[in-house]
């Protein structure tokens, strides 16, 4: 199909990839938390055009310069997880019934999941060998064939996005009778980030 060599495997190898715990999903649901599904939408269009870019950038072979130019690779490393870190603190140290992310507007929250999924380079890399898994290469119509994978990834993004923000709302609003798990989620949620910031800056 368009190139690509099973399309059942790799719908299935996106929504494995999409289950995996990260700050993208933290990003959805800590959004959908304070912003609602408004918010958590947001925060799933700011993935998606974060994993557009990246992806399109390890088309173009962004990777092989970072391979190239190491501290380059671990200068925009060491800035994610420094990114990374600050959120989780905010949300660590807020106040009981603070806003310490973000402002209560949809643009804000795709703003930060976009600055969360672009500060991830490894998914350069992730998508550099992640592609070639699925191409084939008798049938291959260059970028036709990647644009047919990146409307898939960014599809399969969207409607999983859907689906956490709906459970994540749902959760939400039974957690507001009982502030104290609201808030321990909260503290929970920023040192995941920070766990997430110090993984991303001492792996090699």
């Amino acid at each position: 199909m368009l190139g690509v060599t099973d399309y059942g495997a790799l719908v299935v190898a996106v929504l494995v990839f999409l289950l995996l715990p990260g700050p993208g999903n933290l990003a959805l649901i800590t959004s959908t938390g304070k912003g609602g599904i408004k918010g958590g939408l947001a925060a799933t269009l700011g993935v998606i055009l974060g994993d557009q870019v990246l992806l399109w950038l390890a088309v173009a072979g962004v990777a092989a310069m970072l391979g190239a130019y190491p501290a380059a690779f671990f200068a925009v490393q060491w800035l994610g997880a420094a990114y990374l870190a600050w959120l989780g603190a905010s949300l660590l140290f807020a106040k009981p019934g603070a806003a310490p992310v973000l402002h209560i507007k949809p643009h804000h929250y795709l703003r930060q999941a976009l600055m969360i999924t672009l500060l991830n380079p490894k998914a350069i890399v992730f998508y550099m060998a992640f592609f070639p898994l699925f191409v084939d290469p008798a049938r291959h119509r260059g970028l036709a064939t990647f644009a047919f994978m990146a409307a898939t990834i960014a599809v399969l993004t969207f409607f999983y996005g859907l689906c956490a923000v709906l459970l994540a709302h749902f959760l939400a609003e039974r957690l507001r009778d009982y502030p104290l798990i609201s808030r321990s989620m909260q503290k929970l949620a920023g040192l995941f980030l920070i766990g997430f910031g110090l993984r991303l800056a001492l792996s090699r």
